[in-house]
């Protein structure tokens, strides 16, 4: 009963709020409180620390000392650097390489060679304009039929298909059968953009599996590198390839 009585009176008491900076004295800035007090020594204390240690450490130093990590350091705003190897590795190289191994890689490589290979089935390495930059070479015996040669008259089809190098049928199929298949210009548009996206999906895939084989290498090159044996730089480490070691010969029993 007591307590819910002193819980009571505590509701009716005065609530007392820190005292703020006086008027006359507002120009000397915030009325410091003993939170603030605190956080000030805590970071005086710490520094006086910092230099008691340091005065102390520069008093005992031995100046004939030596590290061979002295070698690999350089001064930088008055703060000692380690020198940092640079390796020719981009951003996204060196985020794959951190978190997975070898085998995922070479797993999700072989997966993108399937798809690519799927891919150039479907598609059968035409390009999207119809055209293909092979050349077709025909020979005869005389100049004059060299002279008078024609196209579209060898190949047996019409002057407008020449350029074809697939779906090109012949003047007597044109004769016996009729155009099958879509014919409407919309449709003919619509399917030339969709056979420009497979190419350039085609495209993508391709330069992906460039960059996990390159990344691959790299990943088994450090691996070969955990191994003891004496090992020497061949080849610098570039963005599309891995660098080369030659390692010593040892005879395996």
């Amino acid at each position: 009963m007591s307590g819910a009585f002193r819980k009571a009176l505590k509701s009716q008491q005065k609530s007392h709020r820190e005292r703020s900076q006086p008027n006359s004295r507002k120009k000397l800035g915030l009325l410091e409180k003993k939170k603030d007090y605190k956080l000030r020594a805590e970071d005086y204390r710490r520094k006086r620390n910092t230099l008691h240690a340091l005065r102390k450490k520069a008093l005992e130093k031995n100046p004939d000392e030596f590290f061979i990590k002295m070698t690999q350091t350089q001064l930088k705003d008055g703060v000692h650097v380690i020198k940092q190897p640079q390796e020719e590795v981009t951003e996204e190289q060196l985020k794959v390489m951190r978190t997975q191994d070898v085998k995922y890689v070479e797993m999700k490589r072989v997966a993108e060679m399937k798809k690519i290979e799927r891919l150039k089935s479907e598609l059968h390495l035409l390009e999207a304009e119809g055209t293909q930059p092979n050349k077709h070479t025909f020979f005869f015996d005389t100049k004059k039929e060299v002279e008078n040669f024609d196209l579209a008259t060898h190949l047996q089809t019409a002057p407008e298909l020449v350029k074809r190098v697939y779906n090109r049928p012949t003047v007597q199929t044109l004769q016996k059968e009729s155009v099958k298949g879509v014919t409407d210009p919309y449709f003919l548009k619509k399917l030339s953009r969709q056979r420009k996206h497979q190419y350039s999906l085609l495209e993508q895939r391709i330069e992906r599996e460039k960059k996990m084989f390159v990344m691959t290498q790299k990943l088994q090159t450090r691996k070969d590198l955990m191994d003891k044996t004496h090992k020497v730089k061949v080849k610098k480490e570039t963005v599309d390839a891995p660098a080369v070691y030659k390692f010593e010969f040892r005879r395996k029993r």
